[in-house]
């Protein structure tokens, strides 16, 4: 369950940053400081530093507990990146993504 829990955190904390209207006018553009904003906007580059500051913050959240090790630092990162990713490729605001490929 921490997994879980952990997961949808990361996607949420990385939804908002990337998509939010709310951080519009304070997120940079992807030129920014020599291609750093690119970071603020990729749900997959966002997704590792959201799940590595989660993984730093465990211990004063009750929703998920990882013991504090450099493997587990990088874990929480990956798992971050890839569920925020992925949810972000088959969710959007409108709901499920559900794409028609054309046959040529």
């Amino acid at each position: 369950m921490d997994l879980l829990w952990f997961s949808l955190a990361c996607y949420g904390l990385t939804y908002l940053v990337v998509y939010a209207s709310i951080f519009n006018k304070i997120r940079p553009n992807k030129e920014w400081f020599w291609g750093f904003g690119k970071l603020f906007n990729c749900t997959l580059c966002f997704g590792f530093h959201a799940g590595w500051f989660l993984f730093g913050i465990n211990a004063w959240t009750e929703l998920f507990t990882f013991d504090y090790t450099i493997a587990n630092f990088f874990i929480c990162g990956w798992i971050g990146s890839g569920v925020s990713y992925l949810l972000s490729m088959i969710v959007n605001d409108n709901g499920i993504k559900i794409s028609k490929d054309k046959l040529e």
